[in-house]
């Protein structure tokens, strides 16, 4: 069996967190997600060398002092960082957002389901079409 795939939520709604969480292991995937509040928060301790870097991180557009966009842009910037793929789990289903931040180098946009069922459907889809097989290398 193949060692979980790490991933990082960056949401400060509570409830997304549960939501996303439940959604990931009902799936069926071989995940492990670690969540946070704040972009921050998240950013600090990616910039950290010793830090175990995620396979993927799950970012909220919507976020209180630095936004995803502005989350989005920095790790982007960062050589350490730059190749993880960012997906964005907002509530906006706007075209302009999904525009805007895959010209900033998001992998995918998801726009958060009303349940859990809908949205562990949607990460089984996101996962069959971009799992990265360079991270499954030992």
């Amino acid at each position: 069996m193949s060692a979980a795939l790490r991933c990082l939520l960056i949401d400060d709604d509570q409830d997304d967190q549960e939501i996303f969480t439940l959604a990931l292991e009902e799936s069926g995937l071989n995940m492990q997600c670690k969540t946070y509040n704040n972009t921050s928060e998240a950013l600090q301790e990616l910039l950290k060398t010793d830090t175990l870097l995620p396979d993927y991180i799950f970012l909220d557009l919507n976020m209180p002092r630095i936004n995803g966009i502005q989350f989005l842009t920095e790790i982007k910037k960062i050589s350490r960082l730059q190749h993880i793929p960012v997906v964005i789990y907002s509530t906006s289903s706007h075209p302009k957002d999904k525009e805007a931040t895959q010209k900033l180098g998001a992998a995918a946009f998801i726009t958060k389901p009303s349940g859990i069922k809908e949205l562990s459907g949607l990460l089984k889809v996101f996962f069959q079409t971009h799992l990265q097989p360079a991270y499954h290398k030992h």
